[in-house]
């Protein structure tokens, strides 16, 4: 069996123009929405809010987001063996636009949170669709091509989501910007029939879905969740510890399931677990993220569609990042470089929380120690993620888990980032009526997890004087 690198490689003109255009855009289409939703969201929240009520259940947007992401996401290869790469799209498709309409005539804050999780359950199989079907969809040739075009998707919607959020939001016309996003997924959809192959049966095969698992992960997630909203300090720390209590009960029951969400080489000597645990470190501390906005518009008094592209900051620094470290390749800077990155991310956020001030009385001076503070921190993040990627896949026992531990990346990242977001909702609400005293607990509590990720981040890669390959930038569900 040939490797895709034994083909010649295909050009962007092959895969953007003629007869691959329509798939093309359908795969990076669908990611693009994924993303694009991400970013706008948060930067229409704190307007949303303002006009709905519901600023308790702030973070729960993020995580019924998220926990519906994860749990479609494990059923991306079973839908495409059950309906093929046409009829799996038009799926997702389907849920996505169901969801963002839901969301654009909520009346409260609970029926925006339903809109969230149908959403989310559309995205998962969006952003998992968008890898799962190059193979199907294009040559050989433009499977890199294919793939580099999906990834960028997320810089995409790393400025698009900010500026379609933020100016509808700055116009006091939020649910118009869901709308929008209707628009487009039904604009895609639309190319999928002469885009994409019909169903064959049997060119997929599905795979038992770790049902015991997720459902251990979903608890966990959401008592986390419930915690943010409650203000007795006593009954928060109860739920977040039968939270932890669920996370035990899930490696335990993930451990003995022959299919579960990680693969069995996670279990054992391998430094595949640490691998693992360096990326929930940096996915947790992404979620800052979510909050920027409305920090920015508190405290700093900004405008949202300022206040949207000030929550892009650290996407930005995790893009930046990730570009120019993805070409070293010595083991010994490489992992200098792994251990780098939450060092820079506790300097990041610690910058921006040594910056923070009362209402409007942030100058420039102090934005832009803000910025420079999130851009550093997502540095840190992106200069990590892509050797992380080729740990995950060369610290397996058995080499045909390769592959399946690549893929559980991006499963670890969406758990990650849900109980990531819920932890941020329970600190921020613990830190009210006071912004600023939420805002400070927020990022010094996640500069301090990611110091401890340090120590984690140092076992992830083995100290060898072998030459490694040089890894590509992969797929992260930012």
């Amino acid at each position: 069996m040939h490797s895709p690198t034994d083909a010649p490689a295909g050009t962007w003109r092959q895969l953007l123009s003629g007869r691959y255009l329509g798939t093309a855009t359908v795969l990076a289409g669908g990611v693009a929405l994924y993303a694009t939703n991400v970013y706008l969201t948060t930067s229409l929240l704190p307007t949303a809010i303002d006009d709905i009520g519901g600023q308790q259940y702030y973070a729960w947007t993020a995580t019924v987001f998220l926990i519906a992401s994860v749990i479609s996401s494990m059923l991306v290869t079973n839908v495409l063996a059950a309906r093929g790469p046409r009829g799996a799209y038009l799926i997702g498709l389907a849920i996505f636009a169901l969801g963002t309409v839901v969301c654009a005539v909520s009346p409260t804050m609970e029926l925006l949170l339903v809109g969230r999780t149908i959403q989310g359950s559309g995205g998962g199989l969006l952003a998992g669709l968008g890898y799962a079907v190059i193979n199907a969809a294009l040559p050989r040739h433009l499977w890199t091509r294919g793939a580099a075009l999906v990834s960028a998707m997320w810089g995409v919607g790393t400025f698009a989501g900010p500026a379609i959020g933020g100016v509808f939001a700055q116009f006091g016309a939020w649910r118009w910007a869901f709308g929008v996003l209707v628009i487009a997924t039904i604009a895609v959809a639309a190319l999928v029939p002469s885009a994409l192959p019909a169903h064959e049966p049997g060119s997929t095969t599905s795979s038992p879905v770790p049902v015991l698992s997720l459902a251990l992960l979903t608890a966990a997630a959401l008592l986390v969740s419930v915690a943010g909203i409650l203000s007795n300090l006593a009954v928060t720390a109860a739920m977040v510890l039968a939270a932890v209590l669920l996370l035990i009960a899930f490696v335990a029951a993930d451990r003995r399931s022959r299919h579960g969400v990680l693969p069995p080489s996670t279990f054992n000597a391998s430094s595949l677990k640490w691998v693992y645990l360096t990326i929930v470190v940096l996915a947790v501390a992404s979620t800052v993220e979510t909050f920027i906005p409305l920090f920015g518009q508190r405290l700093a008094g900004l405008a949202p569609l300022a206040a949207g592209f000030l929550g892009a900051a650290l996407a930005l620094g995790w893009t930046l990042g990730e570009i120019p470290s993805a070409s070293a390749t010595t083991p010994r800077i490489v992992r200098r470089i792994v251990v780098s990155g939450p060092i820079l991310v506790a300097i990041g956020l610690g910058i921006m929380a040594a910056f923070l001030t009362e209402h409007a009385g942030a100058g420039a001076g102090a934005m832009v120690a803000w910025v420079i503070g999130l851009l550093v921190a997502g540095v840190g993040i992106g200069i990590a993620w892509p050797h992380l990627a080729v740990g995950a896949m060369t610290s397996v026992t058995d080499p045909g888990e390769g592959a399946r531990a690549s893929a559980a990346i991006n499963t670890v990242q969406l758990i990650a980032n849900a109980f990531g977001a819920a932890l941020a909702g329970v600190l921020v609400n613990i830190g009210e009526p006071s912004t600023l005293r939420s805002a400070q607990l927020l990022l010094f509590t996640f500069a301090a997890i990611a110091i401890i990720g340090i120590v984690v981040a140092a076992r992830a890669l083995p100290r060898t004087p072998d030459k490694i390959d040089s890894p590509e930038i992969v797929h992260d569900a930012r």
